[in-house]
């Protein structure tokens, strides 16, 4: 459909304009050509893929949030779908890459049915009623309640999540790794916390009147480390690792509690530590050169007062993120207290959660004078240097504050660390989904096949045209457990045929021995079909429920577009 001539309407766009089925075409290719670029990642036998920046700086990975986040996306829809990996990561934490490729499929199959004459108002209404007949399904038959979730489900999600990453060989290790990293953080949850879980559907047992929790991973804190084997990444559960070292060798390395029960007292800055020095423009006549002196001697004691109240104040560790200098760390010296400068500041802020204390960023108070509150302190067991790879880090035990864990990850080289935070980010949002939620659904592509058999038997319900669109949403699923099967080098078409008649089997089946087939989905190993729930590839169902929203939304948004303006510059240039 072309646009009228602007001279004949009297309106005249300081720009390009496209319409109709031209621009929906562009769309839906910029769109399919994203998901080709992840495609190949996805599953446990998925292929990494190598980012090299305008300055040669490498990223090697194959989370698909990262990749899509790496590229210089230009064309609008396209960056629709790069925005839905990233909220995909930031809702739920894992499912980027398939989340891209379902909607790249919606969208594909929608543009065919426009070809074929099926106005878009009507695929949109039947992709919303498709998904929401998917969601309704995926509750009702789908999801298995674990009312006392136990650490096998939760390392069996977390080995999930692993299987494509490339700590996957050595997923035991790392599953019970970021199980007890998220349930070393475990909180009472808020009113708000509750009431969110339950507009989400979260959670199965939200009637039930025990008390909820909640896991906040900003309370996990990562740390990376050249050197050693990758087993040999620990966690400190109650503890906390700060990426610093003393600064002057006549510190201790080692500060504990002088008296039993009596906590190690931290002291948290966001200021200097240096000789104090007069403002900039401000002019002293001296008479007596000798006043000199005690002008130099006053500068002297304003900092040694300074110091002395925060050692007054019971502090036996002082941190700060800025600099300290020699005449301070004279004074440190001497008190037997370990100092450590240029500290990241949000590493602080965690431990200041952590130890129950507060970032302290001028010790001036309403009157003007300078006092320390020891309110502001943090409190601990003990402070340790400990000799990590090529440096120190400072490692603080038994935090007496809200509950804070450290994993210390080690590695060959900084890409392989980079990757294995980027794979354990992933496993540690699942574990907190499935403690959150306590239900989960089967992966491998068991719930697509199943949601896939039973919207076409849910098209044939339906009277109008909307049946030719959700027959094409049941097909659109499928290409998850077609990918799956093609990246591990399997027959795709076989294992997916086998995998509907096996669902149609057990759906269409009043047999009780035929329940258990809704689980069975793709053993990418061996080339089969198995109970995959049975085998532990699980997986939290608000993971499920949120990609298949997001895509569907995704989807819809974009194919509502059937006109794109493209205005010019101040040049008369195309932007």
């Amino acid at each position: 459909m072309s646009a009228p001539n602007p001279a004949s309407t009297g309106l005249f766009i300081n720009g390009q304009r496209e319409t109709g089925q031209d621009v929906r075409i562009g769309n839906v290719t910029a769109a399919i050509s994203v998901a080709n670029i992840v495609k190949s990642s996805l599953g446990p036998v998925g292929l990494d893929k190598m980012l090299v920046d305008d300055i040669g700086d490498v990223l090697i990975t194959n989370d698909g949030a990262t990749i899509l986040k790496s590229l210089e996306v230009e064309h609008p829809a396209a960056r629709v779908l790069v925005d839905l990996a990233n909220l995909q990561d930031q809702e739920v934490g894992d499912g980027t890459t398939s989340v891209v490729i379902i909607a790249s499929e919606l969208l594909r199959r929608g543009n065919d049915l426009v070809k074929n004459g099926i106005h878009p108002t009507t695929i949109i209404s039947g992709y919303r009623s498709a998904l929401k007949a998917a969601v309704a399904y995926i509750k009702k038959e789908m999801v298995v309640n674990v009312s006392e979730l136990n650490d096998d489900h939760l390392i069996q999600a977390a080995k999930t999540s692993m299987s494509s990453k490339i700590i996957g060989k050595e997923s035991d290790f790392f599953a019970k790794l970021a199980v007890d990293a998220v349930k070393s953080v475990k909180m009472n949850a808020t009113a708000a916390d509750v009431a969110g879980y339950e507009a989400m559907g979260q959670s199965s047992a939200s009637n039930d009147s025990k008390a909820r929790f909640k896991y906040p991973l900003s309370a996990i804190h990562i740390l990376k480390a050249h050197g050693k084997s990758s087993l040999e990444s620990h966690l400190i559960d109650g503890g906390f690792a700060i990426n610093a070292m003393r600064a002057a060798q006549g510190m201790p390395t080692f500060v504990e509690s002088p008296s039993a029960g009596e906590p190690v007292k931290i002291a948290m800055l966001d200021m200097n530590l240096q000789r104090h020095r007069m403002g900039m423009g401000v002019q002293v006549i001296v008479k007596d050169p000798a006043e000199i002196e005690n002008i130099k001697k006053r500068e002297m004691d304003i900092t040694k007062e300074r110091i002395r109240r925060i050692i007054d104040a019971g502090a036996r560790v002082v941190l700060t993120t800025k600099g300290v200098d020699d005449l301070c760390m004279k004074y440190f010296v001497e008190a037997g207290i370990i100092c450590a400068r240029r500290c990241n500041r949000e590493d602080l802020k965690r431990l200041a959660k952590a130890t129950g204390g507060r970032v302290v960023t001028t010790m001036a108070d309403m009157e003007g004078n300078e006092a320390f509150d020891a309110e502001c302190l943090g409190s601990c067991d003990s402070v340790r240097e400990v000799r990590i790879g090529d440096g120190e880090m400072l490692y603080v035990y038994g935090c007496k504050g809200h509950g804070a864990s450290t994993i210390v990850l080690r590695g060959a080289n900084e890409y392989m660390l980079d990757e294995m935070d980027r794979a354990l980010h992933d496993s540690l949002c699942v574990v907190k989904r499935m403690l959150e939620s306590n239900t989960l659904v089967p992966g491998g592509g068991a719930a697509e096949a199943a949601l896939s058999v039973y919207l076409d038997d849910y098209a044939h319900t339906i009277e109008s045209r909307e049946q030719l669109v959700i027959q094409e949403y049941a097909d659109a699923l499928l290409v998850i457990p077609k990918t799956l099967a093609v990246n591990a080098a399997k027959d795709a078409s076989e294992l997916v045929a086998k995998l509907r008649s096996v669902h149609a089997k057990g759906q269409h089946s009043s047999d009780e021995a035929d329940a258990e087939l809704k689980f069975m989905g793709l053993d990418l190993i061996e080339g089969t079909i198995r109970n995959n729930l049975d085998a532990g590839v699980v997986e939290p169902a608000i993971s499920k429920i949120k990609s298949l929203r997001f895509a569907t939304e995704a989807a819809i948004t974009i194919l509502r577009i059937d006109d794109r303006i493209t205005l010019n510059d101040s040049k008369g240039l195309a932007r």
